[in-house]
């Protein structure tokens, strides 16, 4: 087992083992471990009582961070006439039609998100293979004839969350100078996104496991009854 720095350990023994916290006290004790000396990233792993296995139990969506993610996102578009335009306009960092797809096809992904407008999905399809979850999907929301607006909530801190093999969301909600609030309004977004998006064949407790941390630090548990109390909160 690897051996955990002097840093790291600190910050552990302020973390009471077994306990669970409510998010804003949750949020406290992360930024407190963040102790690296750049401006580490929020985590969170979220464990839900979905089996993965399951088509029916499949968890996957979008939500808009209320205060963003802290790291605007590379948004690449794939667009033609005045949606290319629109694109541009809207702060994309790389635009273009077959051309943009024959760079992406030949290996390029200087790009984080993908983006596509419904009527050159033909030409996007191809790349299905190469990309496979970065490929443009209406699920995602990233195939849209509103591409201005797509690109500048991508921007302003809409993400994509989807469950893996596991039954688990990972998904950075920050970073580390975000105040404890900002964190935990974000993570209680994140929260009430899921629950919209929880499937009618779910049974059992939803929200089962949560566990936060800085890039660097140790994790700490949240209390899943006080994260969707406060997820129901924001949402009313």
């Amino acid at each position: 087992m690897a051996q955990r720095g002097k840093r790291y350990r600190t910050a552990q023994q302020a973390i009471e083992a077994g306990r669970l916290y409510a998010p804003a006290e949750a949020m406290e004790l992360v930024k407190q471990a963040a102790s690296a000396k750049f401006d580490e990233t929020i985590e969170v792993a979220l464990r839900l009582g979905v089996d993965a296995r399951h088509g029916d139990q499949m968890v996957r969506g979008t939500v808009n961070l209320p205060h963003g993610t802290g790291k605007p996102p590379r948004v690449a578009a794939v667009a033609q006439g005045e949606k290319a335009q629109e694109a541009e306009a809207a702060g994309a960092d790389a635009v273009g039609g077959e051309d943009l797809v024959a760079k992406i096809d030949e290996g390029w992904r200087e790009f984080d998100i993908l983006v596509a407008t419904r009527d050159v999905m033909r030409m996007v399809g191809r790349l299905g293979k190469k990309l496979g979850p970065r490929m443009p999907s209406p699920k995602a929301g990233t195939v849209s004839d509103e591409i201005g607006k797509t690109i500048r909530d991508l921007k302003s801190g809409k993400v994509e969350f989807r469950i893996d093999k596991a039954g688990i969301i990972h998904q950075g909600i920050g970073r580390a100078s975000f105040s404890a609030e900002q964190l935990a309004e974000n993570l209680g977004a994140l929260a009430g996104a899921l629950l919209k998006a929880k499937p009618a064949s779910a049974k059992g407790q939803y929200l089962r496991r949560i566990a936060v941390s800085a890039a660097m630090g140790p994790s700490v548990s949240v209390d899943p009854a006080a994260l969707e109390s406060m997820a129901e909160r924001m949402a009313a």
